[in-house]
């Protein structure tokens, strides 16, 4: 293990991790800036809320700035000259980067080329970079393991986080920057994103509305919940790579929870925590949706500490109370 940094860059920190995130690197005494363009993807307001969730916890430097504009990042990392950066703003969602391809490249791989190019030229010794099961893609081959090297992601979203992981060994190589991906499993909790299952199915449920069922009910996710994921990124910033994958200091770790729950069982959990019935909406299968997650996460637990600690009831009940109590889309 290496010293944990002090100054600290976060890219997509007012997202639904990266907020997460931000609170556990200011409970660690880090001098933190946030970087974030507020984009359009889900609503600005959203995420200046959880910004401000975040300054509870601590202070920290704001910037929005978008990842792709690499003289606008150029001075910030000027100016700040952070040790590391946890790079988590991306464009997100496999559904949506199917309709919007050429976007999804720019900002995920051109994006994080900014990034890492900037990385070498302010001599920042510590990348982390967040990547996703999607990388995997449609595989036979369960548990997913990071030693599992024919991958063949089947959306767009997946591809550019695949190209993502390769472009960052490529400098970890030639510029020796220390570098970890994270395949990130699912990931569920408070401030979730509207668009993810667990909250789209909790808003339609409490409100008698049809939660729709692509294909039949049997594919399976690898819920993560939002603080065995932390726990695992203040993990990775903290791990030096060096010595072990040959001469180059990369790694990659899968951050799952190790046990799918296939969707009629989440449907079913839903409905006995809501104490609400499940209209469930039998639709087609979705182009781009794999069948099943299912994370190997031995290696992280034995390099990183890894455990998840919360069980999938335990986590739903959490976001339920959370939905009903702090979601921003019903503060209004």
């Amino acid at each position: 293990m290496s010293s944990f940094p002090k100054k600290i860059l976060l890219t997509g920190g007012a997202g639904f991790i990266g907020s997460h995130v931000a609170e556990a690197l200011l409970r660690r005494g880090g001098q933190l800036v946030i970087v974030d363009s507020l984009d359009d993807f889900y609503s600005a307001e959203w995420k200046k809320a959880n910004l401000a969730d975040v300054r509870q916890t601590g202070s920290f430097e704001f910037v929005a700035v978008d990842i792709c504009d690499q003289e606008q990042l150029r001075k910030v990392m000027a100016r700040t000259r952070p040790e590391a950066i946890i790079h988590l703003a991306a464009r997100a969602g496999v559904r949506p980067s199917i309709e919007h391809p050429r976007l999804y490249e720019r900002v995920n791989i051109a994006g994080t080329v900014n990034l890492l190019e900037l990385s070498r030229e302010f001599g920042v010794s510590k990348f982390v970079f967040a990547s996703s099961s999607s990388v995997y893609g449609a595989t036979s081959l369960v548990p997913f393991s990071e030693s599992h090297f024919e991958l063949r992601p089947i959306s767009p979203y997946g591809a550019t986080k695949l190209a993502g992981e390769l472009i960052c060994y490529t400098y970890a190589h030639l510029h020796r920057i220390q570098t970890i991906c994270l395949r990130f499993f699912t990931v569920y909790g408070p401030r979730q994103r509207p668009d993810l299952a667990i909250h789209k199915f909790v808003g339609l449920i409490e409100k008698g509305k049809p939660v729709p069922i692509f294909g039949d009910d049997s594919s399976g996710r690898d819920y993560t919940y939002i603080d065995d994921t932390v726990a695992g990124v203040l993990a990775a910033l903290e791990f030096d790579p060096r010595g072990m994958n040959g001469k180059v200091p990369f790694e990659v770790f899968n951050l799952g929870n190790s046990n799918p729950v296939k969707l009629g069982e989440l449907v079913g959990l839903l409905e006995r925590l809501t104490g609400r019935k499940a209209l469930r909406e039998v639709k087609a299968p979705q182009p781009g949706d794999v069948p099943l997650t299912w994370a190997d996460i031995s290696k992280s637990e034995r390099l990183l500490g890894y455990h998840p600690a919360v069980r999938i009831e335990e986590g739903l009940v959490q976001f339920i109370e959370w939905y009903r109590t702090a979601d921003p889309s019903r503060r209004a």
